[in-house]
């Protein structure tokens, strides 16, 4: 197997457990679905911010590098629904707390979603079990640290945790996937 497709494998294994995670935390619906607008966000504009955020914060604090992307993916699935054309072109750093980077979550939980204490606190201990399963499949992969390959891997768990924050959210929302046969 190759470097890209040992990667593909990863992130598909990742998200799996992790939808299955939010299925049974009550948050999801069976899958990860998925959305190309919400997506777009973090492959043409966000990814490569976020990364180099998480990157610098990682080793002091491993389940917020992981866990504050699924936040970032709530609050661009909210705007995607309430407003996307006032918010389509937000920059990453909108997204930030008053304190930057270090309290995105309480940012987006409280001031973007407003969500009372026990929704918020429900939210965030989902999204750091998440990550502590995230960085348990990577020690269980035997990923080494400070590697390109620990790096792409990494990379991809970030994306995932986007893409279930935004799936969560659809879901608060009441989005759900519909199979349509034309």
């Amino acid at each position: 197997m190759d470097k890209t497709e040992y990667l593909d494998h990863y992130e598909t294994m990742l998200a799996g457990g992790l939808a299955k995670l939010g299925t049974s935390a009550g948050f999801l619906d069976g899958e990860i679905v998925s959305n190309p607008d919400i997506d777009g966000r973090w492959d043409n504009e966000f990814a490569a911010a976020y990364i180099a955020d998480a990157v610098v914060n990682f080793n002091s604090y491993p389940d917020a590098a992981i866990a504050w992307a699924a936040f970032l993916g709530m609050a661009v699935a909210f705007q995607w629904d309430s407003d996307w054309m006032g918010h389509r072109s937000d920059p990453y750093p909108s997204y930030y707390g008053p304190r930057g980077w270090d309290d995105m979550d309480e940012h987006v939980l409280y001031s973007m979603l407003q969500l009372d204490k026990e929704q918020a606190s429900a939210l965030n201990s989902f999204f750091l079990a998440c990550s502590e399963a995230a960085r348990g499949l990577i020690r269980h992969e035997g990923i080494e640290a400070q590697t390109d390959t620990g790096f792409y891997i990494l990379a991809r768990t970030y994306t995932v945790m986007y893409r279930l924050g935004a799936a969560v959210q659809l879901q608060r929302m009441g989005y759900k996937k519909i199979n349509v046969k034309i």
